[in-house]
């Protein structure tokens, strides 16, 4: 995958290099809002990058009543709220901030931590929240030759 990317940044750097820096900030912001938005829909379907299926959560303790709570996992952190897109005219980039930074970095990973404050250190099965496709860098592809083109 970093060969593909680096095939991207090399083929894409002298296009980029030709433009004003005004003209580049437009692209790379339309194309990490684009690139965001992928991610999104890429952790609400709870995939990884490769394309297979994270990791099942473990099973989770009663909660009321007997009630068993099984949700899909990170349903709040695909939020826009929590997964920020920033731009400028040298870059592009998209992740997490604040204290979502941190579990996403510790699933990203498979780190070891504590789900509560003064808990039980757990070891996380890692799931890869961020990530490039290939459908991602032919997004990114496509959507540079399109600005070039209405040029």
């Amino acid at each position: 995958m970093s060969d593909d990317l680096q095939a991207l940044e090399d083929w894409a750097g002298a296009l980029l290099n030709r433009m004003e820096p005004k003209e580049r900030r437009t692209l790379t912001q339309r194309l990490a809002r684009e690139l965001r938005r992928s991610q999104q829909q890429r952790i609400k379907a709870q995939q990884n990058p490769d394309g297979t299926a994270y990791a099942p959560r473990k099973k989770q303790l009663r909660s009321k009543a007997g009630r068993i709570r099984q949700r899909k996992m990170f349903t709040g952190l695909s939020k826009a709220k929590y997964l920020k897109a920033s731009s400028n005219a040298n870059g592009l980039s998209v992740g997490f901030v604040g204290r979502t930074a941190w579990i996403a970095r510790v699933h990203q990973r498979g780190l070891r931590d504590s789900a509560a404050k003064g808990g039980p250190k757990i070891d996380y099965t890692q799931r890869r929240l961020l990530g490039l496709t290939k459908a991602d860098l032919d997004m990114i592809r496509d959507g540079l030759l399109n600005h070039l083109g209405s040029v």
